[in-house]
């Protein structure tokens, strides 16, 4: 008789105020997703990604993350990765793995960081060295990229401190980054153009047409390379000079794409609080004079003591800063950030941009991650629910991480395809909800919204609960505050309860019950009860013939097998064993045994299966081992159980001599002849009977005596 094994209890929930308003789901014309503005504790969360949000390469979901609006911080992971004075990195994400690439200006070796799935592990490291010699020499600067077209990933390395030694490459790295022996390709100096490169950037146009762009360290000058319609191309190149002054010895080049336009920020070493804007429009290959148009650049002082006060026409911004390395912008919550190194004084700048434009407010992040004249820093990049970016430094040759804060308070921290799952919050407050499309690529979108969560009002409701096949449960929504209630199902419920705050249901699989709660003063709460149906089946398998004497084994193949289950055979007699589930049976005459399962909360299924014992022949084996230690199988004797009469049991040696006879079905020979043990042979026997049911049998054959 099956039961409820659960009794149902109450969860008495946390208390709301007054304050609480509806959930309303808003949307900003260039928002990628609707969202509602306020939530209640725990009520589940849905978000409508806007049409425009489809069909993007990448999708990043956070619920709860870390975002570049906080204070970032550092850890210095040491320097046993192989760097020699490393100059450039950067991280990427491919196929599960996060991976970093850097270059060592020193030794003229490139190598590989794999992180696996988190860029919290510590990286294993490939050293590919020079390349064979086509890896460009003293190498200052590298871009990652994938051709979204060919699905394969190219990674552009510059060098060289001299114009008679600078050079660009191009590592070829096919469908996946792991890939242990890449192809490199080393253009040479094409043009002569170049003279300490560095800052390298390579992108794709909406025509389909592939430019990249460096910056020349010894003559402060930026240089395009035009590959045409195929990344693989040798590169054209064309000088636009040093656009009109505003570049001081360049140390790093980052690129923006934003509002359809392509914009450019280039630090200085020669004029160390400089960071030039270029503003080259909705094409990577421009007019120059639209480059070298000085109105294009920003100048804002003094962004740290009194960011107010910044000035929109010119180019500098003025912080500690004696030697800027490099340079990282990022998108985040709508806003762009910048980050700068300072190689001199091991600091790290932050610039929050309104827009690309500006108005821009700079942050002094000082030392974090014991830095030591840090020489690159990378893209900052999710992991999961955290933000991080690495740090090379080149005074000792180390790798500082940064990490960005995160909350814990989110059902579900992240997700990473275009619809989300609804989630719920477990506390009160007000959280960001970041969406990244595209992440790591120049046409990358983000956008986030803020969600209020207010505690809500007393409720009572059933806890997740389990019963066992067949029954019915009774479920409850209590709130005295409520205005109604909605169960929002219609499967195996009685329908008159749908509009209450009890609901009766008798699901025949585990279902969730969802109800919404409707408050007066506009909180909606929408939860649900998850009902788990314990499903277990005894099969005891099909009814069976077997011979007068034989044994089988009982249980089917659809028993339920787990524990803590446990197993009941009745009645035990003739049965191996009566708590296992496939015991071995050997009754003397027809019998019907029951196998009851009992899971561990007391839900039972019950099973019968019928022995049939058929008295059609005498029984015996053909073969023994006197010596054998088994009692099964020293001794020759009548496996029978169903025979009422043993008229006779004969066995003579092959002389025919008469070695053994008994009436006693019980009784077996065990191998001996006037208390000798008789030889090694074949013996025959004969032996007459009736069963149980009258009928006379009879039977004669051989049996082999072993030893």
């Amino acid at each position: 008789m099956k039961k409820y094994f659960l009794l149902i209890a109450l969860l008495v929930l946390s208390q709301l105020k007054n304050s609480v308003t509806a959930q309303k789901l808003t949307v900003s014309p260039d928002s990628l997703f609707l969202a509602p503005d306020t939530v209640c504790i725990n009520q589940p969360v849905t978000l409508l990604p806007d049409t425009g949000a489809f069909h993007a390469l990448s999708y990043y979901w956070g619920f709860c993350s870390g975002y570049l609006m906080n204070a970032p911080t550092g850890i210095n992971l040491g320097n046993n990765f192989g760097f020699h004075v490393p100059s450039n990195i950067d991280i990427v994400y491919d196929s599960g793995s996060y991976y970093g690439f850097v270059v060592n200006a020193e030794t003229t070796e490139f190598l590989r960081l794999n992180f696996g799935s988190s860029l919290t592990n510590i990286p294993t490291v490939t050293n590919f060295g020079n390349l064979q010699k086509g890896l460009p020499v003293n190498p200052t600067s590298l871009y990652i990229l994938k051709d979204t077209l060919s699905k394969d990933w190219f990674i552009f390395v510059t060098g060289g401190f001299t114009n008679a030694t600078s050079t660009i490459g191009r590592i070829d790295f096919g469908k996946h980054l792991n890939n242990p022996k890449p192809n490199v390709v080393n253009f040479e100096n094409f043009g002569n153009v170049l003279d300490y490169p560095k800052g390298i950037f390579v992108a794709q146009e909406a025509d389909d047409l592939w430019f990249g762009y460096v910056v020349n360290h010894n003559t402060s000058e930026l240089i395009r390379l035009d590959f045409s319609y195929n990344v693989s191309n040798t590169p054209r190149t064309f000088n636009y000079g040093n656009t009109a002054g505003n570049l001081q010895n360049p140390t790093d080049l980052a690129a923006v794409y934003d509002h359809d336009n392509w914009h450019f920020f280039i630090t200085n070493e020669g004029i160390s609080s400089w960071v030039t804007r270029i503003d080259l429009g909705a094409t990577l290959a421009p007019d120059p004079t639209v480059v070298n148009n000085p109105s294009n650049n920003v100048k804002i002082n003094d962004l740290i003591t009194n960011p107010l006060d910044a000035d929109p026409s010119g180019t500098t911004f003025n912080y500690r800063i004696l030697q800027p390395s490099s340079i990282s912008i990022n998108r985040d919550c709508g806003n762009l950030y910048a980050y700068i190194t300072d190689s001199t004084t091991s600091q790290l700048i932050g610039i929050q941009m309104g827009s690309v434009t500006g108005p821009y407010t700079g942050v002094d992040y000082n030392n974090i991650g014991a830095m030591n004249y840090p020489s690159s820093i990378s893209s900052i990049l999710r992991s999961g629910d955290y933000l991080y970016g690495f740090i090379t430094n080149s005074n000792d040759s180390t790798l500082t991480r940064i990490d960005f804060d995160q909350c814990h308070n989110s059902s579900i921290p992240s997700f990473t395809e275009v619809r989300p799952p609804t989630y719920t919050y477990d506390s009160p407050g007000v959280y960001n909800v970041y969406l990244v499309i595209n992440q790591g690529q120049p046409n990358m979108r983000v956008d986030c919204k803020a969600i209020t969560v207010l505690k809500y009002p007393p409720l009572y409701i059933n806890n997740d609960t389990t019963v066992c096949e067949g029954d019915t449960v009774t479920l409850y929504a209590i709130s005295s505050l409520a205005d109604s209630f909605r169960w929002m199902t219609g499967y195996n419920i009685d329908t008159s309860y749908l509009y209450r705050d009890s609901a009766r249901v008798f699901p025949d699989y585990s279902t969730v019950y969802p109800v919404s709660i409707y408050y007066p003063f506009g909180c909606i709460i929408d939860t649900a009860v998850h009902v788990n149906i314990m499903k277990i089946k005894a099969d005891a398998g099909p009814d069976r013939w077997i011979k007068d004497g034989a044994i089988t084994t009982l249980g089917g193949p659809y028993t339920t097998l787990a524990k803590p289950y446990t197993y009941h055979w009745a009645p035990f007699q003739f049965l191996s064993d009566s708590t296992v589930p496939n015991p071995y049976s050997f009754p003397p005459y027809d019998y019907t045994y029951y196998l009851t399962v009992t899971d561990g909360f007391g839900c039972i299924s019950t099973d019968t299966v019928v022995v049939h014992v058929d008295c059609g022949n005498i029984n015996l084996p053909n073969a023994f081992s006197p010596n054998s230690a088994s009692p099964a199988t020293n001794r020759f004797g009548i496996l029978n159980q169903e025979l009422v009469q043993l008229n006779y049991f004969r066995i003579y040696d092959r002389w025919g001599v008469l070695v053994f006879e008994t009436t006693d079905p019980s009784q077996g020979w065990d191998g001996t002849y006037n208390n000798k043990p008789e030889p090694v042979g074949v013996y025959v026997y004969e032996a007459s009977g009736f069963c149980q049911n009258g009928k006379k049998v009879f039977k004669k054959g051989n049996v082999s005596l072993l030893r």
